[in-house]
């Protein structure tokens, strides 16, 4: 089985360091949506259902640094750690048992509330009885483009996500390296916020 790495340069950084978020308030926020998930492997197969993701509040910046800080001296599993205690939401994708909200960021991008958001995934107990190379993936990540004028958007869903703290061979800087499990990442389409 072939796996495609998605570097996404800045990715992580910017959402978790970006200057322009939104304060660290308590907020209640629904956002509803179709999620599309490609198959890859042995099944091929494009599955639908539908997700809700509930956002109770955001990472503030000094967490964010302190986030990024941990993932660069002691890599994933270390940030995993960290990053447990957190909780600022939950996501549910059709009858699915929620997963809590890790990290969440907020910024603007090009007029749209750019929502970046990171979860300990959902793992199968085959995966960690076989010892499968997918328990190399422990994270969800979301992010979600919304039209503040409408609260409506779409947005990318890793479901299995690899992350690195990782130099740059083109410019020699430090990157944070988003690694997807499977072929591409599903899409979530025809996102509304409900509240």
């Amino acid at each position: 089985m072939k796996f495609k790495t998605y570097a996404f340069t800045g990715f992580l950084l910017i959402a978790f360091a970006s200057v322009a978020t939104f304060a660290q308030d308590k907020v209640q926020e629904r956002y509803t949506g179709t999620i599309i998930s490609y198959g890859t492997g042995i099944s091929s197969r494009t599955t639908t259902g539908a997700f809700t993701l509930d956002l109770k509040g955001r990472t503030s910046d000094e967490q964010a640094a302190r986030f990024l800080a941990v993932l660069a001296e002691g890599g994933q599993d270390t940030l995993q750690k960290e990053l447990n205690d957190e909780d600022l939401g939950s996501f549910i994708v059709g009858g699915q048992l929620g997963r809590k909200i890790n990290a969440v960021r907020v910024s603007e991008v090009d007029g749209k509330t750019r929502i970046f958001v990171v979860f300990e995934r959902w793992i199968q107990f085959a995966e960690v009885r076989g010892g499968y190379r997918s328990i190399d993936y422990p994270f969800g990540i979301i992010e979600l483009f919304i039209d503040p004028k409408t609260g409506r958007g779409e947005g990318t869903f890793i479901a299995a996500a690899k992350v690195r703290w990782k130099r740059d061979s083109k410019d020699g800087e430090y990157h944070v390296e988003i690694e997807n499990f499977a072929t591409f990442p599903a899409r979530l389409m025809g996102v509304r916020k409900s509240n």
